[in-house]
C-alpha cells in the first residue's frame, strides 16, 4: 500500500462536547492530515462540528460496534479512506504524528491489519488492562498481539472488505476480539505500538451498568463464534474460574451469571471457527485462545 489514506471515526454519546472538540482539534494538529473525519452521534444530538467534519446523528443508540459501523459506512461510501482510525470522543491525540506513522507503519507492511495504540491517563501511566498482552507489566513493549484496544487503533480497509466489520450483537464488550480473531484467521497481523499513544482518562469499566452482564454474555458468543469445538468449553471453563478468583462483588458476581447463561442460551450469530492453524500462530504470540 502506497501513501495510505487516513479517515478518522469518532463515535460519541453527545455528552462530551468539549472533550470531542479538543479531540477534534488535535486531529486538525497532526502532521499528515486526515482524508476524512466522521463523527457519529449514538442516540443523541451532535454539538456544532467543523465543516471538513462530516456529522451523522442516529435515533438510537446502536452501541460501540453498531455506531463504528455506521462510521464504516460512510467512510467506505467516499471511496478515498484506506485505513481507518477509530478515536474514543473523551480522548486526545498528544503528539502531532501520530497519523504520520500510521501511515508508515501501513506502507512498510501490506498484511498489516489492525495497529492498536498505548491508551495512557494525563500523567502518562498504562493500566495493564490497556496492554493487549497476557504479560501486561511492560505497556511499552511493541509487538504483534492477537487482540487491540477499542479507546484508539487502525484498521485496514482492505482487510476489512474481507472479514468484515464490527459484532453488531455485542453492542459494546469483546468487540474487539472478535473482530481481531476474524483478521487473525484470514492471516492479517495484529500490532500493539506504544509510540501511538491515545490520552485518556483513568477509568474503571464497572462504571457501566451492565459491563458484568455484557463481558460474560459476549465471551460466550465470541466462544461459540469463533472457536473449535473442543476448545469452547475449556476457554470458558478457565474465564468462569478466573472472575471467581478475581470477583469482590456479590451483585457482579450475579450479574455475570446471568449474562453467561444468556450467550448460552441465546443466538451468538454465525459460526465461523478459527483453524487450528490460526490457534497455533496466536499460540505462538503468547495468548492461546483458551485464556
Amino acid at each position: 500500500m502506497h501513501h495510505p489514506r487516513v479517515g478518522v471515526a469518532i463515535l460519541t454519546m453527545g455528552n462530551r462536547p468539549e472533550e470531542l472538540r479538543a479531540l477534534l482539534d488535535s486531529v486538525a494538529k497532526q502532521d499528515a492530515a486526515p482524508t476524512r473525519v466522521v463523527v457519529v452521534g449514538n442516540g443523541s444530538p451532535l454539538p456544532p462540528l467543523p465543516e471538513d467534519v462530516t456529522g451523522v446523528e442516529l435515533d438510537e443508540n446502536l452501541g460501540v460496534s453498531g455506531g463504528r459501523n455506521v462510521a464504516l459506512r460512510v467512510l467506505r461510501d467516499f471511496g478515498d479512506v484506506d485505513v481507518l482510525v477509530d478515536l474514543d470522543d473523551d480522548g486526545l491525540l498528544i503528539s502531532p504524528d501520530v497519523f504520520g506513522r500510521i501511515q508508515g507503519l501501513y506502507e512498510e507492511d501490506d498484511r498489516l491489519g489492525i495497529v492498536s495504540f498505548r491508551i495512557a491517563d494525563e500523567t502518562g501511566h498504562t493500566q495493564r488492562r490497556h496492554v493487549p498482552r497476557l504479560r501486561a507489566k511492560d505497556p511499552m513493549r511493541r509487538g504483534l498481539v492477537t487482540t487491540f484496544l477499542g479507546g484508539g487503533h487502525a484498521l485496514s480497509m482492505p482487510m476489512l472488505e474481507q472479514v468484515g466489520g464490527w459484532p453488531e450483537e455485542f453492542f459494546y464488550a469483546h468487540e474487539e476480539t472478535d473482530l481481531a480473531w476474524r483478521a487473525l484467521d484470514a492471516g492479517w497481523k495484529v500490532l500493539y505500538e506504544p509510540a501511538l499513544v491515545l490520552q485518556h482518562p483513568r477509568t474503571l469499566p464497572t462504571r457501566h451498568a451492565v459491563y458484568h452482564r455484557m463481558v460474560a454474555r459476549n465471551r460466550v458468543w465470541l466462544a461459540r463464534r469463533h472457536l473449535p469445538a473442543v476448545l469452547v468449553p475449556v476457554y470458558l471453563g478457565v474465564w468462569a474460574l478466573l472472575t471467581l478468583a478475581r470477583s469482590r462483588s456479590l451483585a457482579g458476581l450475579r450479574a455475570w451469571a446471568g449474562g453467561f447463561t444468556e450467550g448460552m442460551r441465546t443466538p451468538c450469530g454465525r459460526r465461523q471457527p478459527i483453524s487450528w492453524a490460526t490457534v497455533w500462530r496466536m499460540t505462538r504470540l503468547g495468548r492461546p485462545p483458551i485464556v
